[in-house]
């Protein structure tokens, strides 16, 4: 419990799911924001992983998120976002649902290199109606597309926002979040609107 003013508030607590392709940076992002020692789940890459893992672009990894990763960050007084970050392999997707379950809303993580590996995660929340932003991850400062050629290789609907960010730099992590929760707020607001009218 938290004080605002003289009168001690419950903050409400959001869970936020951070997804992607493998090697994209979901658990770079949520250790970057964290304010409290992120929980991470990495564990080395063995021999076991060779012809099942498709290191296509990220050849250097030598670990991987094995279940999830989970951190907090608190917005405001009386918000504190839950970020769990999803695993990105396809031999750990059955754990999705079941991380999705009360999410508000989600980051899809992608890199320009690898588009592709954004599809499995935009078509889960998409099917799911669960309302998310694209964060595209610049590594190295890279910004080699904008977010308009970013929408259209992804064919992403018109209200759903292309962010370029740096998910190392805590800053740019927290506009996306913010960003997502702009969107969760804006989805809801249409919804409430098309059951009462204008």
């Amino acid at each position: 419990m938290v004080s605002v003013g003289s009168e001690p508030v419950m903050p409400t607590a959001l869970k936020i799911l951070v997804a992607g392709g493998f090697g994209v940076g979901k658990t770079t992002l949520v250790g970057s924001v964290s304010e409290v020692p992120p929980l991470e789940t990495e564990e080395h890459m063995t021999e076991a992983s060779l012809g099942i893992d498709d290191l296509s672009g990220v050849e250097g990894k030598s670990s991987t998120t094995v279940a999830m990763d989970f951190g907090r960050i608190t917005i405001a007084p009386e918000l504190v976002l839950y970020l769990f970050g999803t695993p990105g392999q396809d031999r750990f997707w059955f754990m999705w649902d079941d991380l999705a379950t009360g999410a508000l809303a989600a980051v899809v993580l992608a890199d320009t290199r690898r588009l592709d590996a954004s599809f499995a995660s935009i078509d889960f929340f998409e099917a799911r109606e669960i309302p998310f932003a694209v964060g595209v991850n610049c590594f190295d400062g890279r910004r080699d597309c904008t977010p308009e050629e970013v929408r259209a290789a992804l064919d992403l609907d018109p209200s759903t926002p292309v962010v370029l960010c740096d998910v190392r730099d805590r800053a740019d992590s927290k506009a996306l979040l913010l960003t997502v929760l702009e969107t969760a707020r804006a989805r809801a607001a249409a919804r409430l609107t098309s059951l009462t009218g204008p």
